[in-house]
C-alpha cells in the first residue's frame, strides 16, 4: 500500500484551493476565486477574501474529492498553507484544515506558500532534481532560490524582492494604463499586439541577483504621464514593460544556475504563467545547455493542490505532523517547506 492521500487547503489570498496528492500523483483539485469581487476597487481587500473563503472551502473540498472519485475518509493527511498572506485568509484555511484533521484523527501539517509554488512542478514534471535553482515570481514575491531536497533540507536564498515583486508591477502599472485588474494577464493580452523595443525601460539592479521593480513601476507611470492630452499607445507600454520584467527575471535565473554550477531552472508562481516570460527562459535555458522546468498555468496561480504536493513530500519524509495550537504567520520567512509557528493567535480545534 502507497502513502496516505494528502489533502491540501490554500486561503492565502483571494483564491480558496483544494487539492489531493499521493505518492507525488495529483489525484483531484478545484479552485474558487474571489478576484471578480476584488476587480472594482483594483486590489484584493482583506475583509472580502476572508469571508470568500469561509463560503467557499466546504464547497472546494467537496469538489477535489468527488473530481478524484474519494470519500473524506479516503484522507490521511492535511496540508495547509499557514503564511504568508493575509492573516483572516489565512486564519480560515486554518481553522477548516484542523477541524477536517482532527474530525479523522490523522496528521497536520502546517506549509509556507511559497514551498507550495516550488512543489506544484513536481506534479507536472516529477521530483525536483537536487539541486535545482527556482524562480518564484508571483504577485507579492520574487525570489530566487537555491533548493535541494525540498522536505527535508533549508532553502537558500540567492536573491529576494527589495521592494514591489513582479507581480505587483503589473498590477499597479495596468492601473495607470487603463487595463483591468488582475494586471499580470491584462498586460500580457495587451503586449501580443505592441512592439517590445517602442519604449527603453530600465533593467533594475543589473549586477545583483536582488529584485527591484519599483523603479520600473514609476518609469511606465512617467511615461504615461508624458503622453496626457495624447493617445497612449498601450499595446507598446505593455509590450516594452513586460518585455523588462522577462529580461530581468530570466537573465538573472540562468546567471544564477550558471554560476553555481546547476543544470536544472524551475520557474514557478502567477507571472510564471506570462506568455513572455515562459518564451524567453525557453530561449536563454536552450542557449546556455540548462533544463527548464515550468508547471502548466493552471498550477502557476494559488492552489490547493501544491500545498497537498508539499505535505505528500513531508509525509514521505517521515516529517512530524504539526501541534494542534499551531497558528499562522502571515510574514514567514522562507526557510523551509514545513511552518509551524505557534503563538498567541493560535486556532485551536
Amino acid at each position: 500500500m502507497g502513502s496516505p492521500i494528502v489533502l491540501g487547503i490554500e486561503s492565502s489570498c483571494d483564491e480558496t484551493g483544494a487539492g489531493l496528492v499521493r505518492d507525488g500523483r495529483l489525484l483531484g483539485h478545484a479552485v474558487a476565486s474571489s478576484m471578480d469581487e476584488h476587480t472594482r476597487f483594483g486590489g484584493v481587500v482583506p475583509e472580502i477574501a476572508s469571508r470568500a473563503h469561509l463560503h467557499a472551502l466546504r464547497p472546494v473540498v467537496r469538489q477535489a474529492l468527488d473530481q478524484a472519485g474519494l470519500r473524506l475518509s479516503d484522507i490521511g493527511a492535511v496540508a495547509v498553507t499557514t503564511g504568508p498572506g493575509l492573516s483572516g485568509a489565512l486564519q480560515v484555511g486554518l481553522a477548516g484544515a484542523k477541524g477536517i484533521a482532527y474530525a479523522l484523527g490523522v496528521p497536520l501539517f502546517g506549509v509556507h506558500h511559497l514551498a507550495g509554488h516550488v512543489a506544484a512542478d513536481t506534479l507536472e514534471h516529477g521530483p525536483l532534481p537536487d539541486p535545482c535553482v527556482v524562480l518564484i515570481v508571483s504577485g507579492g514575491h520574487t525570489s530566487l532560490l537555491l533548493v535541494h531536497d525540498l522536505a527535508r533540507d533549508p532553502i537558500t536564498h540567492l536573491g529576494d524582492t527589495l521592494d514591489d515583486a513582479a507581480g505587483e508591477c503589473f498590477d499597479k502599472v495596468a492601473r495607470v494604463f487603463g487595463l483591468p485588474y488582475p494586471g499580470g494577464p491584462a498586460i500580457d493580452r495587451a503586449a501580443r499586439d505592441g512592439d517590445p523595443r517602442a519604449v527603453g525601460f530600465p533593467r533594475p539592479l543589473p549586477g545583483s541577483y536582488d529584485f527591484s521593480f519599483s523603479g520600473l513601476k514609476t518609469a511606465a507611470a512617467r511615461w504615461a504621464e508624458s503622453r496626457t492630452g495624447r493617445e497612449l499607445p498601450v499595446h507598446d507600454g505593455a509590450a516594452s514593460l513586460q518585455e523588462a520584467v522577462a529580461d530581468v527575471l530570466t537573465r538573472k535565473a540562468v546567471a544564477a544556475c550558471t554560476e553555481h554550477g546547476v543544470g536544472t531552472l524551475v520557474v514557478v508562481g502567477g507571472v510564471a504563467a506570462n506568455s513572455r516570460v515562459r518564451s524567453l527562459a525557453e530561449e536563454r535555458c536552450r542557449a546556455a545547455g540548462i533544463a527548464l522546468r515550468v508547471p502548466p498555468p493552471r498550477l502557476c496561480t494559488d492552489n490547493g493542490a501544491m500545498i497537498a504536493a508539499v505535505g505528500d513530500l513531508l509525509v514521505r519524509a517521515g516529517a512530524e505532523p504539526a501541534p494542534w495550537d499551531m497558528s499562522i504567520d502571515p510574514s514567514a520567512p522562507l526557510e523551509y517547506a514545513a511552518l509551524r509557528p505557534v503563538g498567541a493567535g493560535a486556532v485551536v480545534a
